[in-house]
Parts: structure tokens; sequence; C-alpha cells
């Protein structure tokens, strides 16, 4: 897949975007989530039996805005591509998320032990 760039200015200085996937009835799904950024590229940590994973996997159209923990924007909403990133960014990106949300990663960690593995979102524009 060729690299392309996303100005993550925008998200520089948040702590959530929200992030719209849609189902397969073209119908989007809002969801707060925490993410970081690397190389021009914004990374979602998840977990594989979650919804927007299924999602991505079934139409790479996703947008993204900063926000809010409950959601609320705090900025505008910027088209882009998602794919699944392979297993051996999946554990750079990982750790990068661990050092941007410290003990809060390791507390959700724990509270979403029965989701499955982990998954690695990558959103380019």
């Amino acid at each position: 897949m060729n690299v392309m760039t996303v100005n993550t200015s925008p998200f520089e200085n948040a702590s959530y975007i929200n992030l719209e996937t849609y189902k397969k009835n073209k119908q989007g799904v809002k969801t707060p989530v925490w993410f970081v950024q690397k190389d021009n590229t914004i990374f979602v940590v998840t977990k594989e039996k979650t919804g927007k994973v299924k999602r991505v996997k079934n139409n790479s159209d996703v947008k993204i805005a900063p926000c809010n923990f409950k959601g609320t924007l705090k900025g505008e909403w910027v088209s882009g591509k998602a794919y699944i990133v392979d297993s051996q960014k999946q554990n750079e990106i990982l750790d990068a998320r661990n050092k941007k949300y410290g003990i809060k990663s390791r507390i959700a960690n724990l509270i979403s032990f029965s989701k499955g593995n982990y998954v690695v979102i990558a959103i380019q524009t």
C-alpha cells in the first residue's frame, strides 16, 4: 500500500479523536478513541472483537475529528482511509500508546481483556 500523509496538526494536543467507520449499509458509527501519531499517520489501538475492526475490514473509508472523551467535537472532520497494521509495527504503536496514556492505558488493557488480541488501525488522508 502506498503511504500517504495526513495533516496531523489539528490532532497534536488532542487526547481523543472521534473515529467514524461505516456499516455495510453505509450508516456511520462514531466512536471516541485514544490515538497516537507517528510518521504523519494516526494510529488507533483496539481489540480484534470490536465493531470498528469489522467495519474497517469491510470499508476502509473513515472520518476523524479531534474530540473529548464523550465524542464532542473540538475540530473539523477529516476524511481518510484506514487499514489494519501488520504485527511488526503493532508493538511500536502499542508502546507509543502506553507512553502517551500511561496508567490509563494499562487499566484499559485489564478492562478490555475479553475482547481478544490487539489490533492497530492506521488512518491516512
